[in-house]
């Protein structure tokens, strides 16, 4: 961060008319400089698995359960379309999450991955996060189910 703030107190030196708060202070010239900054996280598309478990496996049946009301974003680590109002997220720890939409968000957006726009506490939550595609629609997300394999 520190090399990012370098260049724009040198661009704010050597301007006079610029954006920011500048000050006099017993002889020695104050200044405020305010950086905003967007971070968005990319969560890729699995088309067919992990690459080692490519060989065919039984179709796995899920069932859902409750879910957390909350995940670390930097725990996910991609996503599949299952259904027209949800997609599953893939977690870090090998869990598997349904998050659900409403009816009149369809989940197909989000053929070539989805994106989650970062928040200060680095996770995202239902009933106040959303999903956007590249298109750029978003979803807000409903609930998370917890998936679990039927037997």
């Amino acid at each position: 961060m520190p090399k990012a703030a370098f260049p724009a107190l040198l661009l704010l030196t050597l301007t006079p008319a610029a954006s920011a708060e500048v000050g006099q202070w017993d002889g020695a010239e104050l200044a405020q400089l305010t950086i905003h900054q967007r971070i968005v996280i990319r969560i890729p598309r699995i088309l067919g698995g992990r690459p080692e478990q490519r060989s065919e496996p039984p179709a796995i049946r899920w069932s859902e359960k409750k879910g957390p009301r909350c995940v670390p974003m930097d725990a996910l680590e991609g996503a599949i379309i299952t259904g027209s109002d949800s997609v599953d997220l893939i977690v870090a720890d090998g869990t598997r999450l349904r998050a659900g939409f409403d009816d009149n968000c369809p989940a197909l957006d989000f053929y070539s991955g989805l994106y989650v726009k970062g928040t200060a506490d680095g996770m995202i939550c239902a009933d106040r996060d959303s999903i956007r595609s590249r298109s750029g629609s978003a979803c807000r997300i409903d609930g998370f189910k917890r998936l679990v394999a039927k037997r």
